[in-house]
């Protein structure tokens, strides 16, 4: 097998231009502003134009990490696609035309899905390919997402969900790359809660009817919010902090080597507390109060904002964190920056 280091070698990202602001969705859902600005941690969010279709937004995030890595289409060997399943069509195969309309006609596609832990996913797929396989150098990771066009806002059983918002984001790794090498990854399942966050109608089991559409059930709902919260409580910290500490010891590192938390978009209150428990400082973190919460791409995004203030610098330890409905936690070492030397 090839033991040559995986590395990033570009992030790429997609914002559409509209937004929505804490005082709108206030008005619509009935949360006073300052609860969704304070608990929340919604400022605003952006929503989608009229062009913003789920994979169109993957293709702009992943042409412009090509762009700015000058990286061709031709080069690249696989893509691994995060648009989540809300997107273009149902039963479409989005790799595949996200693929072909990059231009990467080498590359074979997929569809990876795990909700919000499927850059995660992705990522550990990425390097299981790399590893079997000498004729795969470079991955593509892309998606799209705009779940938050299936929140209810007057649906007080799923305001937890209330920051999804929309975007695209891609990054790109080879093998043999001189930076940002990718190190241990841990990811956790468990479907105990399964059917606790369910778009109710639209499947086989509930066909989507002129009743259902009355009824609001093609949008996100949670069927016991209180014996979800209870459950999920008593495991969701732990198990943070489980594939968080895994994947440092697969890195051969500690919690003390942690340099920056790429964590994704939460309430206030629980981002702190995964930062105190890892005795972190708000300063090696970002928190994505104008963005909310863009899924599985928020990753990439966080990648971004913390290069620009400084906060990722070369040298540091990236763990990247995640978690998703269904539910799935999951986590990544990055060694950002030149490896050390000596």
């Amino acid at each position: 097998m090839n033991s040559a280091p995986i590395g990033i070698v570009e992030v790429g990202t997609y914002v559409p231009a509209a937004s929505i602001t804490a005082a709108e969705i206030a008005r619509r859902s009935g949360i006073p502003e300052e609860v969704l600005i304070t608990r929340f941690g919604i400022e605003r969010k952006p929503i989608p134009g009229p062009d913003d279709h789920t994979n169109a937004m993957a293709l702009r995030a992943a042409s412009d990490a090509l762009e700015r890595s000058g990286t061709r289409p031709e080069d690249i060997d696989v893509v691994l696609c995060t648009t989540e399943e809300w997107k273009e069509y149902p039963l479409w195969t989005a790799g595949i035309k996200l693929a072909y309309d990059l231009g990467a006609r080498r590359a074979w596609a997929m569809d990876v899905q795990l909700r919000c832990g499927a850059t995660i996913a992705a990522l550990q797929l990425a390097r299981g390919l790399m590893v079997a396989d000498p004729g795969v150098e470079t991955v593509l990771i892309a998606g799209g997402y705009r779940n938050g066009d299936l929140v209810d806002y007057a649906n007080p059983r799923s305001r937890f969900l209330i920051g999804l918002s929309c975007g695209g984001g891609a990054l790109i790794l080879r093998r043999g790359h001189s930076r940002n090498h990718l190190l241990g990854i841990s990811i956790i399942t468990d479907g105990s809660f399964s059917l606790d966050v369910i778009v109710p109608a639209g499947g086989t089991v509930e066909p989507l009817t002129p009743e259902a559409l009355a009824a609001r059930r093609n949008y996100i709902d949670v069927p016991d919010p209180e014996g979800m919260k209870q459950r999920l409580d008593a495991v969701s910290m732990p198990n943070f902090l489980a594939v968080i500490d895994e994947a440092l010891a697969r890195s051969g590192r500690t919690r003390a080597d942690i340099g920056y938390l790429n964590l994704l978009h939460m309430k206030r209150s629980a981002h702190r507390a995964i930062l105190e428990a890892l005795g972190l400082r708000e300063d090696r973190s970002c928190y994505l109060s104008d963005l909310g919460h863009v899924g599985q791409q928020d990753q990439m995004f966080l990648i971004r904002r913390g290069l620009e203030p400084g906060r990722l610098r070369d040298g540091d330890l990236m763990v990247m964190a995640a978690a998703g409905i269904g539910y799935a936690w999951a986590a990544a070492c990055v060694a950002w920056g030149e490896p050390h030397r000596g």
